[in-house]
């Protein structure tokens, strides 16, 4: 069963970093880094597909 089910899409910066447990600065920087922002408005939007593509990059095999 694939537990992504009810997560969003779309997550502002603050609720980002909250969700992937680090700080609010490293994760604008990734998710600029991974071309994964959107901004409407005055409000930036972090596509959560594609920020978890970038980050799959930094993986270690081992």
């Amino acid at each position: 069963m694939d537990t992504k089910v009810n997560r969003k899409k779309f997550v502002r910066y603050k609720e980002g970093a909250e969700l992937y447990s680090i700080s609010q600065s490293k994760f604008e920087k990734l998710a600029k880094d991974a071309k994964a922002t959107y901004k409407v408005d005055k409000v930036v939007l972090v596509n959560c597909e594609l920020f978890e593509k970038y980050l799959e990059t930094f993986r270690i095999d081992g």
